[in-house]
């Protein structure tokens, strides 16, 4: 029983990589259905630790949970707080590159019937006349082995494999963003891909719309990120813990349908909100600066979020955004935000509902790399005399309203402070008698003109009648009955 456990953990190949690294203070991150384990792991990597130092050196470990962000991702911030040298990351991981600390990964040993899952490839393979490409889960890695010993024999078919399970920081992040081999200009232009951790290559002249990809594991998210960014493909999935084969994903398809539905929908926003959905995934920064300009030269405004995770109350509190952009990694970056205010669109959507005259082609970018290659190297600065834009939601045409050219975002200077000043006269001239309503009704730009238009503006004292108001004498006694009731 315990050597099975050290087996699932891999305690002795964790052991040994801390040794050789010389490292003295571990940070363990577990997720929140293996934080049960995580007392047992340290107790096993201790012993090991100390039967293979040969000097008197401490090794302390630390365990994280409840991280920050995405439990997929390295939680950098945490680790940094203890001071450490290293993050040992258990459980399902999106293998997104790291900023500061080196990262090792344990995806653990998930259960399955490999000759089960061999027959139902070997069935449905002798339905399809297309090659096949095996993806998969990173739990379920371990036996990728004995699937090639079983199927190459019988049938011709490709391995996608892991791509590391160590990374160390880059000087610059953009050299170690992980990203999927196509180029953003065509999907099948690459021979070398690179997806939620694994990696594979095509022959030259083959396209990944040619071969049915035959997915083991569960609907994750991984899963999604495969369905979404290969929709041209033919997808089978094989569930492990149900010993069964999916062929329908009917509901995954509806999934592109709505999120070019918010893409539409955040083409009429004027104020972008962006969320910082990490802070350890390389590149983020670059990502934000680049939304930013993106939505400058759109002619909007923005406003820079941290909240950690997402979820409808607190984004509640910024009723100003009429959409948010949600920077994240790519197996956290889909938020279903039906039950939002706001419309929450990933950075790739972002760059089709700003950047005047793109379409969709159909490809799905997710990685941090790709949503940069995809845009333009130069956007041209928002004018007004650009012709109007068509309005689903509208019902017409839309003409652009040109803001403050020279107030950058962020930036306190004295032009942006004399817009606001000129955007609340404004504002102050459309109210007539009735403080209520509004002679024109026009879209806020900004946090404070949206603000300046609300209908409520709190209690408002009556100029006209300075004497106090009698006093009026209120209920009394219990909610279950009062007086004079």
């Amino acid at each position: 029983m315990e050597t099975e456990f050290e087996s699932r953990y891999e305690i002795d190949r964790t052991a040994e990589f801390i040794i050789s690294k010389s490292f003295t203070r571990i940070a363990l991150q577990f997720p929140d259905e293996l934080l049960k384990d995580s007392t047992r792991v340290v107790s096993a990597l201790k012993n090991k630790t100390r039967f293979l130092t040969e000097d008197d050196r401490e090794v302390r470990f630390f365990v994280m949970a409840d991280t920050t962000y995405g439990s997929c991702c390295v939680d950098e911030v945490a680790a940094l707080h203890i001071d450490s040298d290293c993050v040992v990351h258990y459980g399902q991981t999106c293998l997104s590159p790291t900023s500061v600390l080196p990262a090792f990964f344990v995806f653990g040993k998930a259960s399955i019937n490999v000759s089960s899952c061999v027959k139902h490839l070997l069935d449905y393979a002798s339905k399809s006349d297309k090659p096949i490409m095996i993806l998969y889960g990173l739990e379920y890695a371990h036996v990728i082995p004995c699937i090639r010993e079983l199927g190459l024999s019988k049938l011709k078919f490709s391995v996608a494999n892991v791509l590391c399970s160590f990374i160390s920081p880059s000087k610059d992040p953009r050299e170690s963003m992980e990203h999927p081999g196509p180029s953003s200009d065509n999907l099948s232009s690459s021979r070398n891909y690179r997806l939620g951790g694994l990696t594979w290559d095509l022959p030259q002249g083959n396209k990944i719309e040619d071969y049915l990809l035959f997915w083991i594991g569960s609907d994750s998210s991984a899963f999604a990120n495969v369905v979404l960014t290969f929709n041209g493909c033919d997808v089978v999935r094989y569930d492990a813990e149900e010993d069964s084969l999916e062929t329908e994903f009917t509901q995954q398809r509806k999934i592109l349908k709505r999120r070019y539905y918010l893409v539409e929908k955040a083409k009429d926003a004027n104020i972008i909100g962006i969320l910082v959905g990490t802070l350890g995934v390389a590149g983020y920064l670059h990502m934000i600066h680049h939304m930013q300009a993106l939505i400058s030269a759109a002619g909007k405004k923005s406003y820079i979020l941290a909240m950690g995770r997402p979820n409808p109350a607190k984004l509640a509190n910024f009723p100003e955004c009429d959409v948010f952009i949600y920077i994240s990694c790519a197996q956290t970056a889909l938020l279903d935000s039906k039950e939002f205010m706001a419309p929450v669109i990933t950075p790739f959507e972002a760059n089709l509902a700003f950047s005047r005259g793109s379409e969709w082609t159909g490809a799905y970018l997710m990685h941090f790399q790709d949503v940069i290659n995809s845009s333009k190297p130069e956007p041209e600065a928002h004018s007004g005399s650009e012709e109007p834009r068509f309005s689903f939601f509208q019902g017409g045409y839309v003409e652009e309203q040109d803001t403050n050219d020279e107030a950058k975002n962020g930036e306190e200077d004295t032009e942006e402070t004399m817009a606001l000043v000129r955007a609340a006269e404004r504002a102050l001239q459309l109210r007539g008698k009735d403080h209520n309503s509004l002679t024109k009704q026009t879209a806020a730009k900004s946090g404070p003109e949206y603000f300046l238009n609300r209908a409520y503006r709190g209690l408002e004292i009556n100029s006209d009648n300075t004497s106090p108001e009698p006093f009026i004498v209120g209920r009394s006694g219990k909610a279950s009955g009062y007086k004079h009731e």
